[in-house]
């Protein structure tokens, strides 16, 4: 095949830029021929992330390692800058993007997921990262993780991944255990959503045994993170895909009996008071007591407490991690999240210049320095091995916590055996998720407010929950759901 002049002086201009930057990395010269000194212009890369308190200590730690070796090898250094929230972020960068009056000029690098990096793609301002990364390079990464990168309209590679993360179901071990002791519950109820509902009711009234002068004092045991993933994974553990995207463009399928198992594993429990959701996340919900179990993301394992303070005082607990459950009958397909990073249009000195750090930062023993602390899993295949993993760890020096070492087994074990599966960005994805997200929790939290108060009056908590769990509220409710996604995509 022969190239034209434009693409033959593209190639050209990238594979100077390439040898320019004289990077270190292996690979980086691929396709290029020939090295080059590390005398060229000094370059300076700027990187707008979302990281805050212990995470950007530890991206902060990396970066300095790198200008301190291979960037001063190579006169790049790399500066970073926490926009806040992930919301704060994507604010920050479609302000810029689109060079709204007192914006600031768009980074080299920023963190990104899909649906803002597909909003930014279309504006047709980041660097297509095929053009520096070879197949053999790319075949070096988790498959599923630079699938997920390709935004193009013909599957050209714009979000790169530095680090990703699952959901993991983490346990209170020593609440557990005085509850196991005391009726036979056993951890293998949970391999289901339905089994986890059940043993939420059997908490619930165990508790409630408890102080048998106050009725309906039971607690809650479980909470969740992230609720639109019970119904993007939900969904496509039964075999129905809610948002299927080619080039933007989104098919919706919203599987009416499949809904019906997430109300009933959700809604039902929750208004019951069998499950609870109080604090920003579920893991301050267990620091205070609140409930014993929750499924998050495995990068919150970090924040899982060693110590609950509740109605009794502090005291100090074990955790456990637990297989991941699914809705019954359906098949092993696990959540794969964590943003990205794309690299904005340049120079192609610049561009080569934050795809060295990049690729520096994806090496094994590097991702495996930053997922330790941060509780992120690394990205390479090879880094994505429980007995290599904790050799590198060793090997550095790093302290690997008791609870986060059962997470990175447990979730290695599982992206191993099970489908990893994210949806792809379309027109309209943002705003389709908050409503998987808030729309069902939402309705949840007042209609527990509503139930408790009538419970409160005197009605039995049976009486009270069976006045909402009803087939006419879900009917009300999934017609709803089905109208505000559908204007959501057809906008």
């Amino acid at each position: 095949m022969f190239m034209n002049k434009f693409s033959l002086n593209r190639r050209i201009a990238r594979c100077a830029a390439l040898i320019t930057a004289a990077a270190a990395v292996p690979g980086i010269f691929a396709g290029c021929g020939g090295k080059s000194p590390s005398d060229g212009e000094p370059l300076s890369i700027e990187i707008w992330h979302y990281y805050n308190g212990s995470l950007q200590n530890s991206f902060d730690k990396m970066i300095e390692n790198f200008n301190n070796t291979v960037g001063a090898e190579n006169n790049i250094t790399v500066s970073a800058h926490s926009q806040g929230s992930i919301a704060d972020l994507e604010a920050a960068v479609l302000n810029s993007a689109q060079k709204q009056v007192g914006s600031s000029e768009l980074p080299d690098i920023f963190a990104s997921y899909a649906d803002t990096a597909f909003e930014v793609k279309k504006m047709g301002i980041l660097a297509d990262l095929d053009a520096y990364f070879s197949p053999d390079e790319q075949a070096d990464y988790i498959d599923s993780y630079i699938e997920e990168g390709r935004i193009g309209s013909n599957g050209e590679l714009y979000i790169f991944p530095i680090a990703k993360s699952t959901e993991t179901f983490m346990l209170n071990k020593t609440e557990w255990d005085a509850f196991a002791e005391a009726t036979g519950a056993s951890a293998d109820d949970m391999r289901t959503m339905e089994g986890i509902t059940d043993t939420a009711r059997r908490y619930y009234e165990w508790t409630d045994s408890l102080t048998p002068d106050v009725k309906n004092d039971g607690k809650a045991f479980y909470g969740r993170d992230a609720l639109a993933n019970m119904f993007i994974i939900g969904s496509k553990q039964l075999g129905h895909e809610i948002f299927r995207a080619e080039n933007g463009s989104v098919t919706v399928n919203l599987d009416e009996s499949v809904m019906r198992k997430i109300w009933d594993n959700y809604y039902v429990p929750y208004i019951s008071g069998y499950f609870r959701a109080d604090g920003k996340y579920r893991s301050d919900d267990v620091k205070v007591g609140n409930i014993i179990s929750l499924i998050g993301s495995t990068s919150s394992a970090v924040y899982f407490p060693e110590e609950v303070t509740d109605d009794s005082g502090a005291h100090t607990i074990n955790a456990e991690i637990l297989p991941m459950p699914v809705l019954n009958g359906g098949q092993s397909v696990s959540v794969q999240q964590g943003a990205g990073m794309v690299v904005t249009k340049s120079t192609p000195e610049e561009e080569a210049a934050a795809v060295t750090f990049l690729k520096w930062f994806t090496e094994p023993e590097n991702n495996i320095a930053f997922s330790a602390e941060s509780g992120y899993l690394p990205v390479k295949k090879q880094a994505n091995n429980y007995a290599y993993y904790m050799e590198t760890a060793q090997k550095l020096g790093l302290n690997v916590t008791a609870t986060n070492d059962m997470v990175i087994k447990e979730a290695f074990s599982r992206i191993s055996q099970s489908e990893l599966y994210t949806s792809k960005a379309f027109d309209g994805s943002q705003e389709a998720r908050k409503i998987l997200e808030y729309g069902l929790a939402d309705k949840a939290a007042a209609d527990r407010e509503a139930v408790a108060e009538l419970v409160a009056g005197g009605a039995s908590l049976d009486e009270a929950v069976g006045l909402y769990n009803t087939d006419e509220n879900f009917a009300e409710w999934y017609s709803k759901l089905k109208d505000d996604i559908n204007a959501a995509v057809n906008k």
